[in-house]
């Protein structure tokens, strides 16, 4: 891999991964409600999903699902749904406590899932693929480098948004702030889910 194809990868990585969508909405979300020690399991998970989703991409499974539009329609309902659903869940909580119960609870095994459901991941791992791994010569080799480069940008992403999400809790403890915090996040994800509905 050039020095040119490494940039541009770490560009499309920085533009892909600090961009809101569903992973760093959840990640300032979770912090904001139950603190950033709570938030670090979902945070940690985005990253691990992410990297069998990329892996299970280069291995051929991304051309599978872009050739079978059944599939890819099932991906893309599931993950609308599930979004809604965390919207839905997420629009309740108006204290700590609430949040702090199961009325907001996102498992590393969910979070985990959620890549596979994320068009926004699907479209960045299938760009990936497509550009820097597949009918390369050294393919393994390449994606033994995107694959750390990756992980690292999905788990900084996500940690800055908890941690930006961490900071705003005390803040967001009096009165109706948390409520309407917890509001304009779900409003993110409906948003999200209506982009993926157009994609």
């Amino acid at each position: 891999m050039t020095w040119q194809d490494f940039t541009a990868l770490l560009a499309l990585a920085t533009a892909m991964s600090f961009s809101p969508g569903p992973n760093t909405t959840l990640s300032t979300a979770l912090a904001a409600n139950g603190g950033l020690p709570r938030a670090m399991r979902f945070v940690v998970a985005v990253p691990v999903g992410w990297t069998l989703l990329l892996g299970l991409c280069a291995a051929g499974i991304g051309a599978l699902v872009m050739a079978a539009p059944s599939l890819r329609w099932a991906i893309k309902a599931f993950g609308i749904a599930y979004l809604l659903w965390l919207a839905w869940k997420l629009s309740g909580s108006a204290t700590m406590r609430q949040a702090d119960g199961k009325q907001l609870h996102v498992s590393f095994r969910q979070g985990v899932m959620l890549q596979f459901v994320n068009i926004k991941a699907w479209l960045l791992a299938l760009t990936l693929v497509g550009t820097w791994i597949a009918g390369q010569p050294d393919a393994l080799r390449r994606f033994a480098i995107v694959a750390p480069v990756m992980l690292v940008y999905a788990f900084t992403s996500n940690f800055a948004y908890a941690l930006a999400g961490s900071l705003l809790r005390n803040w967001l403890a009096h009165g109706q702030r948390l409520l309407w915090f917890n509001r304009a996040m779900a409003a993110v994800l409906v948003l999200t889910a209506w982009w993926m509905a157009s994609v």
